[in-house]
């Protein structure tokens, strides 16, 4: 199931008034525009997504009645123009990077190419919709991959900045390798596995401790018991008692940790657990965790079996932007480009080659379009007309499966938390540099 509808004014004011002056210039010839990052922040490598999100709102975009009458109101617009608009559909075509393709600065993630007021339009909206899924997922598989194969579970819907950014986010996450959300209706549009447990506000609402877990578990018997409440080694204890009295009955499948000093608790809670012979128990964490903190207590040799994620992905801590943009590349089969300092463009029509050795990938060319590179091109056709091609959505599991792929081709220092003291090579081709070169010198014959 998709997503809700994204409004078709959720554009900028600039997008329109541009739209109404391109109309009378008779500018509506075809614009190519491409997505992607300046800089890599604090990432040795980004992970392409959201482009689920793009095609669903692109599909789907229509200026409603309602629209125009408020646009009416505010004065700015010939109401020949609103009559335009009220007929405006996306009939464009776009170029994208599968969903989990690992990227790098200055890559187009993906191109749209329509007529001018089509592609100027949904500006915006289809920065919106790739830059945050592309930030969260390029923060989210540091966690997988710190984790080292324990089960990881998104906790950060209370915390996201925002109800659709809660669920975007549970779809990325599953994407590069969390094994579930605890956000239900993400469960329910995307088909992610739910998890979940219990609060401290119902072991608080209860007499005592040991009656809140008989309760729940009496309810839920393979339930994971959250033992921090009050003193968290008596909370351990609390799980053994009960599996005592329940003999044969219980099952409960973990205890979750979630304050305190996690490693030495961990080390705690499984010598007692071990020794009432109770192994098949595992330990989960949870509490401000990010992939640092993960990294520290599985090389302190924590025995945690999985951890809860939240806050520091949902709002990417630590960087929680992409420096991103959505830039003119052609106009009616001219070159286009900025030539500003710190935000050039290159110019024209694109391909991004991976240049493999092996089963390793050893560095990108960005190309010009029309060239020919060896390498494996990353840019795939996944709307024509305005219409998705079937290939354009493979499913949460084919995008997993996609995911691990790429990473096992990428070089192991890139994988690393740490910044890699080589970076990953990204070139320019010599025919796009030549491209570069005519453009730049085209306009300062202009100034």
């Amino acid at each position: 199931m998709t997503a809700s509808r994204v409004p078709a004014l959720f554009t900028d004011l600039y997008e329109l008034t541009m739209l109404q002056a391109y109309r009378a210039e008779g500018m509506t010839g075809p614009a190519v525009f491409d997505v992607f990052a300046r800089t890599l922040p604090k990432r040795n490598f980004l992970l392409a997504c959201g482009l689920e999100q793009v095609l669903d709102y692109l599909e789907s975009f229509a200026v409603s009645g309602q629209d125009i009458d408020y646009l009416r109101s505010l004065g700015r617009f010939r109401p020949d123009f609103l009559e335009y608009l009220r007929a405006l559909r996306f009939t464009g075509t776009v170029y994208a990077m599968a969903e989990g393709t690992p990227a790098f600065a200055h890559e187009p993630l993906l191109t749209v190419e329509a007529p001018m007021p089509e592609a100027q339009f949904v500006e915006t909206a289809v920065l919106n919709l790739l830059h945050y899924p592309t930030l969260v997922a390029s923060k989210g598989v540091r966690v997988t991959q710190a984790a080292q194969g324990r089960a990881v579970v998104d906790f950060g819907a209370r915390r996201a900045h925002g109800v659709d950014a809660a669920i975007a986010c549970a779809r990325a996450l599953h994407i590069v390798g969390y094994h579930g959300t605890s956000n239900v209706e993400a469960g329910r549009r995307y088909g992610i596995p739910v998890a979940g447990t219990v609060a401290h506000s119902y072991v608080q609402a209860h007499a005592s401790e040991a009656e809140s877990f008989a309760r729940f578990v009496a309810e839920f018997p393979g339930t994971t018991l959250l033992v921090d409440t009050y003193d968290t080694l008596d909370g351990v204890r609390q799980v053994i008692d009960l599996a005592r009295r329940l003999g044969d009955r219980f099952q409960v499948s973990a205890v979750r940790l979630d304050s305190g000093d996690l490693a030495a608790l961990a080390r705690a809670a499984r010598a007692l657990l071990d020794e009432a012979g109770m192994s098949q128990v595992r330990i989960m964490a949870s509490g401000g965790l990010d992939e640092h903190a993960i990294a520290a207590l599985l090389a302190d040799g924590a025995p945690i079996d999985g951890f809860g994620v939240g806050t520091t992905v949902d709002v990417a801590a630590d960087r929680p932007y992409l420096d991103a943009a959505y830039k003119l590349v052609a106009y009616d089969g001219r070159d286009c480009g900025k030539l500003s300092p710190g935000k050039v463009s290159l110019p024209g029509p694109k391909q991004v080659y991976r240049i493999m050795e092996g089963n390793s990938a050893i560095g990108d060319v960005i190309a010009r379009r029309d060239e020919a590179v060896m390498g494996e091109p990353l840019l795939h056709c996944v709307m024509r007309k305005g219409c998705r091609l079937p290939s354009a959505s493979p499913g949460l599991s084919a995008s997993r499966a996609h995911l691990a792929a790429g990473l096992d081709r990428l070089p192991a220092r890139l994988q690393s938390l740490s910044d890699a003291a080589q970076p990953y090579p990204v070139a320019v081709s010599q025919a796009l540099l030549a491209a570069q070169s005519r453009f730049q010198q085209l306009h300062s014959e202009d100034t």
